[in-house]
C-alpha cells in the first residue's frame, strides 16, 4: 500500500470502529462428576450491549479455569488487578446450592470487574479465558478432516472473539483463514471466498502478516473458480512476494493445521 492509501485505511478504520462492551452473566451451574473427580461448570452468556445482539456467546468454564486466568493476569497485571476480588475456593461445603448461587454472583462480577480494565479485556490472558478451549477444539477438528463439526465450533467462538478482538482486528485471521479452509474443503466455494474478504479486510495494513500471502493465494484461486476477479489479487500477491521473497511458503491450510497444537 502507498503511504497515501494507508492514511486513507485507517481514516476509515477510525470512523468504523466502535467502542463494544461486553455483558457478562452465569446464567446456570451443573455438577459434574466423573472417576476421579466432581466440579461445577459454570455457564457463561456474554452479550454486546447497547444493540440487540443475536451472536450471544454461550460458554462453560469450571472454577479451576477461572482460578488459572486469575494466577495468569496477576503475573502480568498484578497493580492493575490489586483491588479485584477473586472468590476464593472452600474447604467444604463448594457443591451446596446456596454456595453455587453465591459463586455464581461473583464470578460474574469478577469477570465484568477485569472487562472493566482496558489492558486486562485486550489481554491475550483474558481474550484466551474465553475463546481459547473452543478454538482449540475446532482446530483440531480442522487436523481431523472432521470440517463440518469445526465449522459448528467456529462459527460459535468467532462472533465473540471478534466482539474480544476489535482493537487488534488480525487477531481474528486464523480463525477466518480455518473457517475458509473448511468451506473449501467442503466443496462450498462461495462461502469460502466470502470469509476471506472478511479476513483480508483484517490485514488491510499488514501486508508482512505470516498469513497474507498464503490467503492471497487462495483468495485468487477461489475467484478464478467462481468467475471473479482474481487477476488484481494475483497482482497484489505477486506485488508482496517481490516485496518479501520466500523460498517456499506454506499454503494457507498448511498454515492453519498449525495452529493451537498445545
Amino acid at each position: 500500500m502507498t503511504t497515501r492509501e494507508l492514511q486513507e485505511y485507517w481514516r476509515a478504520q477510525k470512523c468504523c470502529w466502535k467502542h463494544v462492551k461486553l455483558l457478562f452473566e452465569i446464567a446456570s451451574a451443573r455438577i459434574e462428576e466423573r472417576k476421579v473427580s466432581k466440579f461445577v461448570m459454570y455457564q457463561i452468556v456474554v452479550i454486546q450491549t447497547g444493540s440487540f445482539d443475536s451472536n450471544k456467546a454461550v460458554l462453560e468454564r469450571r472454577y479451576s479455569d477461572f482460578e488459572t486466568l486469575q494466577k495468569k493476569l496477576l503475573k502480568t497485571f498484578r497493580e492493575e488487578i490489586e483491588d479485584v476480588v477473586f472468590p476464593k475456593k472452600h474447604l467444604i461445603g463448594n457443591f451446596t446450592e446456596e454456595m453455587i448461587s453465591e459463586r455464581k454472583l461473583a464470578l460474574k462480577e469478577y469477570l465484568s470487574v477485569l472487562y472493566a480494565i482496558r489492558c486486562v479485556r485486550r489481554s491475550r490472558e483474558f481474550i484466551d479465558f474465553l475463546t481459547r478451549p473452543e478454538l482449540k477444539e475446532a482446530f483440531g477438528c480442522l487436523r481431523a478432516g472432521q470440517y463440518t463439526k469445526a465449522l459448528d465450533i467456529l462459527m460459535r467462538v468467532v462472533p465473540l472473539q471478534e466482539k474480544l478482538t476489535a482493537h487488534c482486528p488480525a487477531l481474528l485471521v486464523p480463525a477466518l483463514c480455518a473457517m475458509l479452509v473448511c468451506h473449501r474443503d467442503l466443496d462450498r466455494p462461495a462461502e469460502a471466498f466470502a470469509v476471506g474478504e472478511r479476513a483480508l479486510q483484517c490485514l488491510q495494513a499488514r501486508e508482512g502478516h505470516r498469513y497474507y500471502a498464503p490467503l492471497l493465494d487462495a483468495m485468487a484461486r477461489l475467484a478464478y473458480l467462481l468467475g471473479k476477479d482474481f487477476v488484481s489479487l494475483q497482482k497484489r500477491l505477486e506485488e508482496s512476494q517481490l516485496r518479501k521473497p520466500a523460498l517456499r511458503g506454506f499454503t494457507l491450510k498448511e498454515l492453519t493445521v498449525q495452529e493451537y497444537l498445545s
